[in-house]
């Protein structure tokens, strides 16, 4: 526990810039000493605290459910954008704005968490009914189903003019999050706790299934309960700030290759390296071209090709 001190005061550092970068000029020193007019305490506290709490939940969740998800399909190169999870929450979006846009957003959130675990479920399916004779087969099978589904919504979102509504969540833009609007995503936060308890048997079921069988474990019990978590984590950041990409694929593997496949180990360093992560690309992103912002998930896209790249080079050099 002492190990993670740091860890977290780099994180609490982060959240502090965090709340106080932005076009509205909102200062530390006015906020500590009493001066800040309402206008600025207004910014803090409507928009400012929810968009870093936001950054926070959404950026441990889904670097835990990335996790999880490559301990189930036993391959260090899927997350939920590249197995089709994300594009799935993303067709039960369009699915909601299509026959009911007036839901309240919790339901909405089940709806793309049903889709997200169907997806998923089906990327699994796949997965088991085609020969692999290479790890890079796995993630190369999920963009693949993915692309797919990104394609059916694409039409079915044009064909109703719902394009630019479906556009608006598919950047990873936390902009937009107010309070009031990201409060869902504790959901996720009970979920990695979840995910927490459950640590050592994912650990036995990443083993595979007859390892875990042989042990007294319930393998398809065990692969139901992490398909749901990774699902409704998913659902609730899509529904929330939009797509997150690659921010699943690169801390677990960068956490596994310091410390190991232990879940219960790592797991609170997959989700504080997470929420750090997210939040100094959300900062870079108000920064590098102010006052306008570039989403975090362009950002993270960028960071996470390149980290993809090198995952691939440096497994290629390994086989030679």
């Amino acid at each position: 526990m002492k190990s993670l001190i740091p860890a977290l005061l780099l994180i609490f550092c982060l959240a502090v810039v965090s709340l106080f970068v932005g076009v509205s000029d909102v200062s530390l020193w006015s906020v500590l000493n009493g001066t800040a007019d309402q206008r600025q305490v207004m910014i803090l506290l409507a928009s400012r605290v929810p968009r870093t709490i936001a950054l926070l939940l959404a950026g441990s969740g889904i670097a835990i459910a990335g996790m999880i998800l490559q301990m189930l399909a036993r391959n260090r190169f899927v997350e939920p954008s590249t197995t089709g999870t994300v594009e799935s929450a993303g067709l039960g979006m369009l699915v909601v704005l299509l026959l009911a846009p007036d839901m309240p957003v919790m339901a909405k959130m089940l709806v793309a968490a049903v889709f997200a675990l169907a997806g998923t479920g089906m990327f699994l399916a796949v997965l088991r009914a085609i020969p692999l004779r290479s790890v890079l087969m796995v993630p190369l099978v999920g963009i693949m189903l993915g692309g797919m589904i990104s394609a059916v919504t694409t039409f079915f979102a044009y064909r109703f003019d719902l394009f630019q509504s479906m556009g608006a969540w598919a950047n990873g833009d936390f902009s937009a999050v107010l309070r009031g609007r990201y409060e869902t995503l504790w959901v996720a936060f009970a979920l990695t706790i979840a995910a927490y308890i459950a640590a050592d048997r994912f650990t036995v079921a990443g083993m595979g299934e007859e390892f875990s069988t042989n042990l007294g474990l319930n393998y398809r019990r065990i692969m139901a309960i992490g398909l749901v978590i990774v699902s409704m984590v998913t659902a609730s950041v899509v529904v929330t700030a939009g797509v997150v990409p690659f921010l699943g694929l690169i801390v677990p593997n960068i956490v596994s290759m310091a410390m190991g496949d232990n879940l219960r180990k790592s797991l609170p360093w997959i989700g504080i390296c997470g929420a750090g992560l997210i939040l100094a690309c959300d900062i870079v992103g108000r920064t590098i071209n102010a006052p306008f912002e570039i989403p975090v998930g362009t950002v993270l896209g960028i960071i996470g090709s390149l980290f993809f790249l090198y995952l691939l080079l440096r497994r290629q050099s390994r086989v030679a």
